[in-house]
């Protein structure tokens, strides 16, 4: 599931059955990618629809077991928000405090737009024609990552990462080229980007695979 386009469309959307009544206009939001900040680590979400009262969102694996939550959008704006109804990988919370829709639809914000990035850290493979060595991952979003190593890598350099696969298996293989350097930390960015369900999936497998066998969203 991608985002259509830059800009959201607001439609009305009739109130789901089991979902919280509210006095509060209700709109769709079509498709917004953002993340959800748990006690239990950070997730990717799809926002469907919002309310000056609440937002209700798409996973694509089980919702964690927390309540509170907090909603960061790309542009950067956070909005804490708590659960009231959960169903699949479909969820629905209320903010804690009100929120002006267009705003939030329009992520108006100082900071330009930009891609979800997610604070997950773990080790990689790095292979390259020299050899291989072990990197550690300090956060990625689905066309780049940040890492650290005791190597020494060069600007445009090639390299090829053993991410985690998804359903086990063998580690998927990346390519990516070096873009950045400042001591030990390099920025690279991926030859293939990840699709946002697949980027999801792995940040899961990370942090609470089990959320991984409760899912029921389309491959």
């Amino acid at each position: 599931m991608e985002p259509a386009s830059q800009h959201a469309r607001l439609e009305p959307l009739p109130e789901q059955p089991g979902a919280e009544q509210r006095t509060a206009p209700r709109f769709t939001l079509l498709i917004r990618a953002a993340k959800l900040v748990s006690a239990q680590g950070e997730f990717v979400c799809v926002i469907r629809d919002v309310s000056e009262t609440g937002v209700s969102v798409r996973l694509f694996h089980g919702l964690p077991s927390c309540k509170d939550f907090a909603l960061h959008m790309p542009a950067g704006p956070v909005y804490e928000i708590a659960r009231v109804w959960h169903k699949g990988n479909e969820a629905g919370f209320t903010f804690a405090e009100g929120v002006e829709v267009e705003k939030l639809v329009n992520e108006a914000s100082d900071y330009p737009k930009r891609g979800l990035r997610l604070a997950l850290c773990f080790p990689v493979t790095v292979n390259m024609l020299a050899g291989q060595f072990e990197a550690l991952v300090e956060n990625f979003s689905q066309q780049g990552a940040r890492l650290t190593c005791d190597k020494l890598l060069a600007i445009d350099q090639t390299v090829r990462l053993a991410m985690p696969a998804v359903g086990g298996g063998k580690p998927r293989e990346v390519r990516a080229k070096v873009r950045w350097r400042r001591d030990q930390h390099y920025g690279v960015v991926f030859d293939d980007t990840f699709t946002l369900g697949d980027f999801a999936r792995i940040a899961a497998l990370l942090q609470a695979p089990a959320l991984l066998e409760e899912s029921t969203a389309p491959a």
